[in-house]
């Protein structure tokens, strides 16, 4: 049982840890809101720069860049060093959301300077990536792709945000995810509903990504390009 004492520091670092978090939210929504439409994209950051995967991300910011958008990314190297330089060398918006890990991540040298922010806590990281974003395009990654992927596909599915472009881009990669979630999840177990895969379409080229997005949002003047959900 712990002592007086102890209850005493346990509440004064909860107290400390919600100063933190608080912080680090202000700080996330007095940079992020300044730099208009964005989108995230998703990825491994193992894949190395001679990787197909890599010159596909740069090639789909580089793509979104020419159609006005902002590049968000996670900041570290492989998928999200590609597309930070796939904005950054067509002189568009190039964001980076780090996090402090023990292993595989470190900045890499496409975010802009003023765009480069870090983390302590995923789940702020998380609010950045959703808040801010006005399509999500994940090529294939490990668990920390499917995290982010899943995150989104959640809080579309239960309108805890609003609906967005959420694109898988690699058939390869994901098109056995997909049989799996609508032959087991959804037709076996009636886990999901008979619509939900329908918020996943599965692309492999950056035009394919580009028209889905552009006739998302040319189809409805109403949505605009506005952050996913109020606070």
């Amino acid at each position: 049982m712990k002592t007086k004492k102890q209850w005493a520091e346990l509440k004064a670092e909860n107290s400390w840890t919600m100063f933190k978090v608080i912080a680090e939210l202000v700080d996330g929504f007095e940079t992020m809101h300044k730099f208009g439409p964005c989108v995230s994209i998703f990825g491994s950051a193992r894949v190395k720069s001679e990787h197909p995967h890599y010159d596909l991300a740069f090639r789909i910011a580089a793509r979104l860049t020419e159609e006005g958008f902002g590049i968000i990314t996670g900041g570290g190297p492989g998928v999200m060093e590609a597309a930070n330089k796939g904005a950054h060398d067509n002189n568009g918006i190039s964001v980076g959301l780090n996090i402090q890990l023990p292993f595989e991540q470190f900045t890499n040298p496409y975010i802009d300077t003023d765009k480069n922010l870090h983390h302590r806590y995923f789940f702020i990281r998380k609010v950045m990536f959703v808040k801010y974003s006005q399509a999500f395009i994940a090529l294939p990654g490990g668990f920390g792709t499917l995290d982010e992927l899943f995150e989104v596909l959640t809080l579309t599915q239960t309108g805890k945000i609003n609906k967005v472009p959420i694109i898988l881009v690699g058939s390869d990669f994901w098109k056995p995810l997909r049989e799996w979630i609508g032959n087991t999840m959804r037709d076996q177990f009636h886990y999901i509903g008979a619509t939900d895969l329908n918020y996943m379409p599965i692309v492999d080229e950056p035009d394919e990504v580009v028209r889905i997005i552009n006739e998302f949002y040319g189809r409805d003047d109403s949505l605009g390009l506005r952050p996913t959900f109020e606070l």
